[in-house]
């Protein structure tokens, strides 16, 4: 049977219609004494584990809870909400950073028949107010004392009867009003739960009603709460699950999402793809949730936790490789020896049929460079997932010529978030895979950018979507709404792909982040800033040229492999990053770079100026979002000066049209 038609017809005790309450509660009967969730000491003052709620874990260590154990904290804390006036359908802000109680808060507020809306652990005062605001939250549950004195900060400006920490809390704050610890939450949950009455709550919960508000990340404006029922997150737990369940007609040897599945968290749970990928879909299979301490210990983590899989955006992944790539060049030998084996696992990858000598190869090359790069990811991998945003091809290659492939996907948060993925048996690098089944995938070719054509091998345009997990639009914002969706029920992604005869998707580029410059030609930037993803010179690259005759960029240099080359030059290489940046010398080397890049590209798209800057693009600086997009207009308002340079300068600026 085609894996298509199998994965259409699959179903088992995983798939079905239910609440996410109900569907957490059926996986803990079915797997009562399985591992549902570790968890590290040493890192929270957990309420919970001050009131006995759950074991301490050791310093540096994890404990685990079982299903039985992880649904009892459920039930108490669910219980307990209830005990403090929520009722069916008030909204309850959790504003937390990823880790255990995360997860057994949201399903305690869903048990309540609570509605969960999401705050980034990184928001500011103001943007608090607003997301708690917005929607009208009634209370909020918030990770430690830090984030609740953001709370308080502007709750005189806000309804909300309650603030729950999931952290102890110093004692100055017991006669603060409507203020409690996650362990009182959990204590009176305990002392009051009914079985009977806690059935009911769940029995009142529709599959249609709405399950969470999910706030976008705001790359540009305010967020916009994204109505999310039960049915589309349960939906789309179906919809991957049968891609990636246990189907009777896959292949021994092809990975799987099931009850043997363990997975490391260290992605926001506030944003969907997390809360999909890493907490509903692993919980209704019956896997288990490790929950890293910061993305910084990923790798103890992932040693110590062994995960089976794990789901990550590029920018971490593209992380993970300039880690094994640094160790390896902390002597010459290992350096070299590291080149000459990524460069035999791409090879290997690429060729259908490859000879003894590239098998003998590949086989050296495993067992000196890429057996340890899997033991350093805890030994047990056997596929990762990238979504929310693009992953070179390159890159991609050579993680699946390491024996880590990376499944690629897309989703957006409107859609629950996954629309589609690469499947095991027929992955195809380059694409983000077929839709599931069940999402209607059309192409408006009215929309592809001027001077471009459709494909003559399939079509490209924006992308329009239907399906059950589809939302039917944003929270209190009905004109957005309407302008999201076509007069036939089709959402309007924004996003500009190519939808191959095969069915399998390319992702070219947002509509709104296409480039259009004076000339008329159009250009998507997030190709050309994915060619430098490998390149151990350069750190981050941010493409402009909206408006503008040529393409340039802003070029974050990975600051100790410039110096390491100065060094093996003998070049004087000033210490301090921002002098670095102005050194002719380091210009000259990234302009190299910068032209073994342009190499791919159609002279329009080549990058005819660039400036290199000193500072990273990270969440803390606010130019990413929380999910690790760049803001594209905070990144130029930042470097305005330089951008000036780049396009004011009419002499240069005619330089480089004459170029092209």
């Amino acid at each position: 049977m085609d894996w298509r038609e199998a994965e259409q017809q699959f179903s088992d005790d995983v798939t079905g219609m239910n609440s996410l309450a109900r569907m957490f509660h059926d996986s803990a009967d079915r797997h009562p004494d399985r591992p549902a969730q570790k968890y590290k000491g040493g890192v929270y003052d957990r309420s919970l584990a001050s009131v006995g709620g759950v074991d301490e874990a050791p310093t540096d260590g994890y404990a685990t809870l079982s299903y039985a154990e992880m649904r009892e904290v459920v039930q108490s804390l669910a219980t307990g909400f209830r005990a403090l006036g929520v009722d069916t359908g008030d909204r309850v802000g959790l504003f937390s950073d990823t880790r255990m109680e995360w997860a057994q808060c949201d399903f305690g507020l869903l048990s309540a028949g609570a509605v969960v809306t999401t705050v980034y652990e990184s928001s500011s005062p103001a943007q608090v107010r607003y997301l708690l605001d917005d929607p009208g939250a009634t209370g909020v549950v918030v990770e430690n004392q830090e984030l609740l004195d953001r709370v308080l900060e502007v709750s005189d400006s806000l309804s909300i009867r309650f603030i729950v920490c999931i952290d102890d809390l110093p004692p100055e704050y017991d006669d603060e009003e409507g203020v409690y610890t996650l362990g009182e939450v959990y204590e009176q949950g305990r002392k009051r739960f009914d079985p009977d009455t806690f059935e009911s709550w769940l029995d009142e919960t529709d599959v249609d009603d709405l399950a969470s508000l999910v706030y976008t990340s705001g790359t540009t404006g305010q967020p916009k709460g994204v109505r999310l029922t039960h049915r589309n997150f349960r939906s789309n737990v179906n919809q991957t699950y049968r891609r990636y369940g246990p189907r009777p007609d896959k292949q021994s040897g092809f990975p799987t999402v099931d009850e043997t599945t363990q997975t490391v968290s260290y992605l926001p749970l506030a944003h969907v793809f997390e809360r999909l990928a890493g907490h509903f879909l692993i919980f209704a299979a019956g896997g288990c949730v490790g929950y890293a301490e910061s993305v910084d210990t990923l790798k103890d983590d992932f040693q110590a936790v062994e995960p089976t899989t794990a789901t990550s955006v590029p920018r971490v992944y593209e992380k993970i490789y300039d880690a094994i790539r640094e160790q390896a060049s902390e002597s010459g030998f290992k350096e070299r020896i590291f080149n000459w084996a990524t460069g035999v696992s791409r090879e290997y990858y690429r060729s259908d049929r490859p000879g003894a000598l590239l098998k003998t190869r590949y086989w050296l090359a495993d067992k000196l460079v890429f057996s340890d790069v899997r033991q350093a990811l805890g030994g047990d991998l056997d596929f990762l997932i990238s979504g929310g945003g693009t992953l070179s091809d390159e890159l991609c290659t050579l993680y699946h010529g390491m024996g880590l492939p990376i499944y690629e996907g897309y989703g957006l948060t409107e859609a629950a978030p996954v629309v589609s993925t690469n499947p095991p048996e027929d992955v195809k690098i380059g694409t983000i895979g077929p839709a599931f089944h069940d999402i209607d995938a059309r192409i408006d070719t009215s929309v592809v950018p001027e001077g471009e054509t459709a494909d003559t091998m399939g079509k490209l345009g924006e992308l329009l979507i239907k399906g059950p997990n589809v939302t039917d639009g944003y929270w209190n914002k009905p004109e957005e709404t309407d302008a999201t969706f076509t007069e036939d029920g089709f959402f309007k992604t924004g996003d500009i792909v190519h939808k191959r005869p095969d069915d399998y998707l390319v992702f070219r580029e947002r509509s709104k982040q296409i480039l259009v410059l004076s000339t008329g030609k159009n250009v998507a930037p997030a190709p050309i800033e994915d060619a430098f993803a490998s390149n151990h010179l350069v750190e981050q690259v941010m493409v402009m040229g909206d408006g503008e005759k040529f393409i340039s960029a802003l070029v974050v240099p990975n600051f100790e492999a410039l110096h390491e080359r100065a060094a093996a030059e003998g070049v004087d290489l000033p210490d301090d990053d921002y002098a670095a940046c102005d050194d002719d010398w380091a210009h000259e080397t990234i302009e190299a770079e910068v032209a073994s890049v342009n190499e791919r590209f159609e002279k329009h798209e080549q990058i005819k100026q660039f400036r290199l800057v000193e500072e990273e693009f990270t969440e803390e600086n606010d130019l990413l979002t929380p999910t690790m997009k760049k803001k594209r207009r905070n990144i130029k308002d930042r470097y305005d000066r330089l951008v000036e340079e780049i396009y004011g300068d009419d002499e240069r600026a005619e330089a480089a049209e004459a170029d092209d």
